[in-house]
């Protein structure tokens, strides 16, 4: 179920888990807890088992716990929300730093399989040959089969300086290459640019808490390079915080909503534009692809229903939920699905996508060339 896939972000083989980069993110703390229909039968199978169960010893309170919540959650059958054991939920809050150990690439579970979404430019992982679509079969000899991603993650998580072997298999291809990867410490810019003659490539690989500070610098090269057009590259983006996308978009819309979000009572609030910032009004073509997820969703959307920006590439992820975090007592959490993205125009990205005003049968720099040539076109 490819466009249902459990998407969670794994940036440098850290665990994000829709925390510090999955669009939408908030740490919430509930007061309300409801022990509402349901509880007392739960409450009575667990007397029954540790009345009664003829092996006493496997019954451990926290192990059963973890499991219980587990179930309840993956009965919902909703990839975006799930448990997190206490060290899997560590690592996720790990990320916020913008630096980790690791191999630098972004996984997700697609067809059951630990699969490539796209390997971090100049990161151990794309320097050892790894490439978006790869699908790992085994990490150091461990077949991955029937793994979830949290446990994939964990085994290819490490210190600096050690090495991890993957057993991968490339897209579109029968033979398997086993590669061995030294890991390192990652540091994640998020957004670079190179000019193109008089055209600038604007790329924004995810939305951190640096994004900001780092479009801004980049904005002001692009002036100062004399730029007459930008394409803003969100190819392969996976997604990232809420208020980083509303940051990035206030440099592109002078005002105006960014994205609707829809409650669990049908209930629609509006993120707007952000003032202060000093708004390019060059023409852009924004580039997507099947992997261009969450937060790079709401962020083309935004562009496109404000007659922003051309939209070109292919139809994106279809990750549209707002996720917010629950800790739990024992350092554990719960990743909730509350809300829906919703563009300005009220088009739901979830199992959607947004469509391109250009779909494009081009990869990698193709695309780009094609951009240059439509920017120019409009001179």
């Amino acid at each position: 179920m490819s466009r249902n896939m459990k998407f969670i972000l794994i940036i440098a083989s850290a665990l994000s888990l829709a925390m510090s980069f999955g669009s939408g993110y908030a740490l919430a703390t509930f007061t309300r807890i409801t022990s509402g229909q349901g509880m007392g039968l739960v409450e009575q199978a667990w007397t029954v088992l540790f009345d009664n169960y003829v092996e006493p010893d496997k019954l451990d309170a926290t192990t059963l716990s973890r499991a219980a919540i587990k179930g309840i959650v993956e009965e919902l059958d909703d990839p975006y929300t799930y448990y997190l054991a206490p060290e899997v939920a560590r690592l996720g809050m790990s990320n916020l730093e913008g630096k980790f150990d690791g191999i630098g690439a972004t996984v997700a579970v697609k067809d059951e399989k630990i699969t490539i979404v796209a390997p971090i430019p100049g990161s151990p992982a794309a320097e050892a040959g790894i490439k978006p679509g790869d699908v790992i079969l085994e990490i150091d000899g461990q077949s991955t089969e029937g793994m979830t991603l949290t446990e994939a993650v964990l085994l290819i998580r490490g210190e600096k300086g050690t090495p991890v072997t993957l057993l991968v298999r490339h897209k579109d291809q029968d033979e398997t290459e086993e590669i061995e990867i030294i890991r390192d410490e990652i540091k994640l810019a998020s957004v670079n640019f190179e000019m193109k003659g008089d055209i600038a490539h604007l790329i924004i690989t995810h939305f951190s808490v640096r994004t900001d500070e780092e479009l801004a610098e980049a904005l002001r090269g692009i002036g100062e390079q004399g730029a007459t057009g930008i394409i803003l590259d969100l190819r392969s983006n996976p997604g990232g915080l809420l208020e980083s996308v509303v940051d990035v978009a206030s440099y592109f819309l002078s005002d105006g909503v960014v994205v609707k979000v829809r409650d669990n009572e049908g209930k629609i609030t509006v993120r707007n534009v952000r003032g202060g910032r000093e708004v390019t009004d060059l023409p852009m073509v924004v580039l997507v692809d099947k992997h261009s997820a969450s937060g790079s969703e709401v962020l083309a959307g935004a562009l496109r229903d404000r007659s922003r920006a051309t939209i070109a590439g292919n139809t994106t992820f279809g990750k549209g939920s707002v996720n917010i975090v629950q800790p739990l007592g024992d350092g554990s959490s719960m990743s909730i699905t509350v809300a829906r993205w919703l563009t300005p125009d009220g088009h739901l990205i979830e199992g959607e996508g947004l469509s391109p005003d250009y779909e494009l049968d081009l990869e990698n720099q193709d695309a780009v060339e094609w951009a240059i040539d439509f920017l120019k076109s409009l001179k």
